[in-house]
């Protein structure tokens, strides 16, 4: 049994919860509020809260931490993709499928996009429709629109 160690981060649009194993980010999702758990810290949650806060201040632009993707095979190249896509930069779900070998994979790759635990850190805010439209974020549209501008903004500075 992984031993999970819990955290919060508030960030400007709202609560955003982490879990974090011994050694790796397990889950950074958005919340409604915070729950009272037993295991709060660790080196590695501190560190996620740490880079958290660079990154909405605008001091970060990539994460330097260690996640664990877990998922199908599919799933799992679809979220490294994710990784790869540049601060500030979107690409469309049908790019996204051309990515991980076959073109005609959109709604599996949209679906797995869906299944990511690692919001922000791995930036699937950062996937948009073929025709530019803010489609399919877990966290909500506007979560996902206020990120992208973020991104944008702070590489305009």
């Amino acid at each position: 049994m992984i031993k999970k160690y819990y955290g919060y981060y508030n960030s400007p649009i709202g609560i955003l919860e982490i879990i974090c194993s011994e050694d790796s980010i397990l889950s950074v999702m958005f919340v409604e509020q915070e729950k009272s758990v037993m295991n709060k810290a660790n080196e590695i949650l501190e560190n996620t809260i740490t880079q958290l806060n660079e990154y909405f201040n605008g001091s970060r632009k990539a994460f330097d931490l260690e996640v664990s993707l877990n998922g199908t095979d599919f799933q799992k190249n679809v979220w490294n993709e994710l990784l790869k896509i540049s601060y500030g930069e979107t690409l469309s779900y049908k790019n996204l499928a051309i990515r991980v070998g076959n073109e005609k994979s959109v709604r599996a790759v949209g679906s797995a996009n869906g299944r990511n635990k690692i919001w922000i850190i791995v930036p699937c805010h950062r996937v948009i429709g073929t025709n530019g439209s803010l489609t399919g974020y877990a966290g909500g549209i506007d979560k996902k629109q206020w990120l992208l501008n973020h991104e944008k903004n702070i590489l305009s500075i």
